[in-house]
């Protein structure tokens, strides 16, 4: 697997390369924003670890800018902000998770797994409710014969429920299966939000039958039936 590594710091990028390679991932480091663009958009990568505090273009601007160009890859943040508002812009720049520095490295390694993983050969390589399609195999969604444009997370939320169908899934059950985190905590509960958010107005906004519902005080759930 190939990763590029967005970072300013040269000791960080060093010590992250180090790990990363370690791990048999095939690691190249950008030090700005320019040359992070340039070898986006011109060479194959699995993931892209984005530092936000680049010199020059800031990794908010190079995101979009990306995202804009259709840039597919899936995109992990790192950065010291750590307010809400810092993780939903980001979410809303094209990000597909947000790590907070300092971090673990094995948590870094989980959440790597987690955005680049593909269906398990226990799933089912399509699955429909109603007029809602996901073709694992292709990463293609589609409702009512329209293909609905998904980041990579989003994908994986989306499964995620289609797999749990007619069923209840909780938080916890989100962050420990989707987000491949070890505990739940209050800040990974907004990004949840957040994305469920995004996802319910891809999926749900434009149709007359809704088919995501939150459960209050209980999780979400997917289901062709009314409450």
């Amino acid at each position: 697997m190939r990763i590029l590594l967005v970072e300013d710091e040269v000791k960080v990028a060093r010590a992250l390369r180090e790990g990363l390679e370690a791990e048999s991932y095939e690691t190249v480091v950008a030090n700005n924003g320019e040359e992070a663009f340039f070898l986006a958009t011109t060479q194959p990568f699995d993931l892209l670890l984005l530092d936000l505090m680049l010199p020059g273009r800031s990794g908010l601007e190079i995101l979009a800018a990306l995202r804009q160009r259709g840039f597919q890859t899936p995109v992990l943040v790192l950065t010291a902000k750590d307010s809400v508002e810092d993780r939903v812009q980001g979410l809303d720049s094209g990000a597909d998770d947000y790590l907070v520095k300092p971090f673990a490295f094995p948590e870094l390694l989980a959440r790597i797994r987690a955005l680049t993983r593909r269906g398990r050969g226990d799933q089912a390589a399509r699955w429909k409710l109603a007029d809602l399609d996901l073709d694992c195999a292709t990463r293609k969604v589609t409702r009512h014969q329209q293909e609905i444009d998904l980041t990579p997370k989003e994908f994986d939320l989306l499964e995620f429920f289609m797999r749990h169908q007619g069923h209840i899934v909780s938080r916890e059950m989100l962050t420990r299966d989707v987000w491949q985190a070890t505990a739940r905590a209050t800040p990974l509960d907004n990004v949840i939000d957040v994305h469920i958010a995004r996802l319910r107005k891809k999926i749900d906004d434009p149709y007359e039958k809704k088919l995501l519902r939150t459960i209050r005080g209980v999780g979400f759930l997917l289901s062709e039936e009314e409450e």
